[in-house]
């Protein structure tokens, strides 16, 4: 991962950054609005890495391409690498296509979000206040697929930061061009986010849609330097299994419990679990023998645990326990989770394979 540093030529108006990924020995992809300027103007780029570690280097960078329409940007380092730098993580990335159909996919993103900015006691500015630095953010989380179709991004719904205090900023700034990984494959930058959407909502350009995009010229620029291949990769590229839960009526019923446990925690994290009178309520609007036959163990997460085994025991019973849940709960972090969670258990036990 990089910070991308930007300032306007002679100091005028305020600098940005953002995010970005090392896909060569001397290139950058980011979000093209990352290193935008005024017509005529050429921005000064750096670009830095492992940012307060031993490691730390910094390097200057030249604007390859920037493409308004497609959101992306390819940067060439122009400054000197330190020894070892080259060969160390320098292969492009495998680049994936999301196909669009109804699904749930986990995904994550590492950039530098403007929320993550920390003060550092140990450094103090001329004026004695302690100096500043921003810290990394590992976003992770569940795409859904059929989200943004008319602008044409994906959206990823991650943890949202606890408060939005500067109503002009948002603390989500700096993470554009942060690239966005599912199942070992780049899918996507981010590129936005939408303040109507809430702080738990990003969209992400669509690496399938540069080749829509882009002409001919950058899409060499892209394959030459970056790695992206020469044709659009077909969904089917992805691993198989890595859909949304779907129905999890496929699973076993003797499922021991340890199976169960990371959906376990995910459920009783979230509100309408851990008050009773709310999951009365959900475990009411389903088959009336699992609100009848669950247990009532004293302790929250043994009480789960009991509803989910009585859930196997009759199919298809924990799929409506879970769209209940969803219901209530609306779009929020922790749905997001309980959707991974369900997404992992389902892929361990798709097609009535056991891993166990």
């Amino acid at each position: 991962m990089a910070e991308v540093l930007v300032r306007r030529p002679e100091g005028r108006g305020a600098g940005r950054r953002g995010s970005g990924y090392r896909v060569g020995p001397s290139y950058v992809l980011t979000a093209a609005h990352v290193v935008r300027t005024a017509e005529g103007e050429r921005p000064q780029v750096h670009v830095r890495f492992e940012a307060d570690r031993p490691d730390e280097w910094t390097a200057p960078a030249r604007v390859m391409l920037a493409s308004e329409k497609a959101d992306v940007a390819l940067l060439e380092l122009t400054g000197p690498v330190p020894p070892g730098i080259h060969a160390a993580g320098t292969e492009p990335p495998a680049y994936g296509a999301v196909s669009d159909t109804d699904e749930l996919l986990p995904c994550s993103a590492l950039g530098f979000p403007r929320f993550k900015l920390r003060e550092d006691r140990m450094r103090r500015l001329d004026d004695g206040s302690p100096s500043q630095y921003r810290d990394s953010c590992h976003a992770t989380g569940m795409i859904s697929v059929l989200s943004n179709r008319r602008e044409g991004t994906l959206e990823l719904a991650v943890t949202p930061p606890e408060s939005d205090p500067e109503p002009d900023r948002s603390p989500w700034a700096g993470m554009s061009g942060a690239a966005v990984w599912h199942d070992g494959t780049l899918i996507g930058l981010v590129s936005a986010h939408h303040r109507s959407d809430g702080l738990g909502r990003l969209a992400a350009v669509r690496v399938d849609r540069w080749y829509e995009l882009l002409p001919k010229a950058e899409l060499t620029l892209l394959h030459r330097y970056a790695g992206l291949p020469e044709s659009p990769p077909e969904p089917a590229a992805l691993s198989p299994g890595t859909a949304g839960p779907g129905s999890l009526a496929h699973l076993p019923d003797d499922l021991p419990l340890r199976e169960l446990d990371g959906l376990v925690s995910a459920l009783t994290a979230l509100p309408t679990v851990s008050d009773r009178t709310t999951l009365a309520l959900a475990l009411g609007s389903i088959d009336p023998v699992i609100a009848a036959m669950s247990p009532r163990s004293p302790a929250l997460r043994p009480d789960v645990f009991g509803i989910l085994r009585t859930c196997l025991r009759y199919r298809g019973t924990l799929d409506q326990l879970m769209e209940a849940i969803r219901l209530m709960e609306g779009d929020s972090a922790g749905v997001a989770r309980m959707n991974e969670e369900a997404v992992e258990l389902s892929r361990r036990h798709r097609g009535g394979d056991d891993d166990r």
